[in-house]
Parts: C-alpha cells; structure tokens; sequence
C-alpha cells in the first residue's frame, strides 16, 4: 500500500497527518473539502502549507502528489451549527458544542474514498481523535471502524482508514509534528496552520495565529504548553 489519500484542511492535526504520510508512503494526494466553513480562511492556508511542506522537505516533494477540493456546499444548508453560520459558540442541549457538523465526517471519508477509488488509492488518513477533542462522535474510533466496514462492503474495495492521532492528547500532536519533521515542521505549523473556527488570523501566540478563545484555539493552546512544559521538564 504505497498511495495514500490525506484529508488534508491546513489545520495543526491535518498537518501533521500528511507529514506523518508522507514518512510512510511513496505518493500521498490531499483532499480537502469546501463546505461553507466560518474558517474559510483555512482552504487558503492549506495550499500554503502544501507548498512549505514542498520547500522545507525536499526529501518528500516528490512524494507529495496531487491536491483535490470537493464542494459539499450542501452542508452548510443543512447544518446550523457555529462552523457554517454567523453565531455564537456554545454548547447545545444534547451536550455537544454547537461547533459539531452532523455528518461531516462521515461525508469527507465517503467522498475521500470515491475520489479514492478513481486515483487507485486505498489508505485513507484523516485527523480524527477521540483523546483530546470536542465530544464529536464522528471523530471516536468505533464509528471509523464501522465507516471503514461500509465503504469497503458498498465499493467492494479494501480501503484502510487510518488514524495516526486517534489516541493522541493535543501535546502529543506537536510531539509527533518534532518526531516527523523536527523543529522545521513545529514552526511550519506554528506559522502557517489553520485551527480557528472563526477563521481569525489577526493575532499571532506562540502556538500560532487564532482567536485565543474558541474551543479549538484552547485545544491548540493548551497543547502547546504542555508540549513545551515537556521540553522544559527533561532538560531540568
């Protein structure tokens, strides 16, 4: 299995997923989606990011293949959540954040898996992680397992969904980023990568640019500190 299929939004996990692809595999190609995100910003810094990588890691430009974008516009139709409208974040009566898009996953893998399936691919690699996340059920281990099931018995394929940051905390992810690329990919990701849900690029921390106070910008943080922490706590 040497092609891959990287779900790929430019963001910290995503990055550090198509680092960790192209590691391992010979030809990985990107996929990313185009849904009516608030962060719209992302589907820009993605291709930025796509080209650092290029720059920065000679050794796997030739490995890095093809960029897709697919439109599921429809999303944004049927969700009204924070991601996809004008609203505040905030938690909603079922106990999930009001940042959760019903189905996206499911959608972006089963979409990533026919564009897959036409490029003569079979390992799909996304960023889901049930570790360190939001509560979203689309992101747990068993429904990968199960959408893995499905998309090989309805296409008849012997698709492998993997996903390296399932049982990763957030310091963990930039550790795997330091392991992969060292510190050149830390600062690739710091500088270049999108994680704000709401798309703010104004203010520059050490963990990168963000909000400061979205779920994600928190998760984000809160990792790089104890990330750092780390560093600090075995040079003691």
């Amino acid at each position: 299995m040497s092609r891959a299929l990287v779900l790929f939004s430019g963001g910290q996990d995503s990055t550090a997923c198509l680092a960790w692809a192209l590691a391992r595999y010979s030809h990985v190609e990107t996929v990313g989606f185009d849904y009516g995100q608030r962060h719209m910003v992302e589907m820009e810094c993605r291709l930025t990011v796509r080209q650092e990588m290029k720059n920065q890691f000679p050794e796997w430009s030739s490995r890095l293949g093809d960029d897709h974008v697919l439109d599921l516009s429809l999303l944004a139709q049927l969700s009204d959540c924070a991601l996809t409208a004008e609203k505040e974040i905030a938690f909603a009566s079922n106990g999930l954040p009001n940042t959760f898009v019903p189905g996206r996953n499911l959608l972006f893998l089963t979409y990533a898996a026919a564009l897959a399936y036409r490029r003569d691919i079979t390992v799909l690699i996304g960023g889901m992680c049930e570790t360190d996340y939001s509560g979203y059920p689309d992101c747990r281990d068993n429904t990968m397992q199960a959408l893995q099931l499905a998309l090989n018995l309805g296409m008849d394929q012997h698709f492998r969904i993997e996903t390296p940051l399932m049982w990763l905390d957030k310091a963990a992810t930039w550790r795997l980023a330091g392991e992969v690329g060292g510190q050149k990919l830390i600062a690739l990701t710091q500088e270049h990568t999108h994680t704000c849900y709401l798309g703010d690029r104004s203010i520059r921390y050490d963990w990168g640019y963000g909000c400061g106070t979205c779920p994600a910008c928190e998760l984000r943080a809160r990792g790089y500190q104890e990330f750092t922490a780390s560093i600090e706590a075995s040079h003691d």
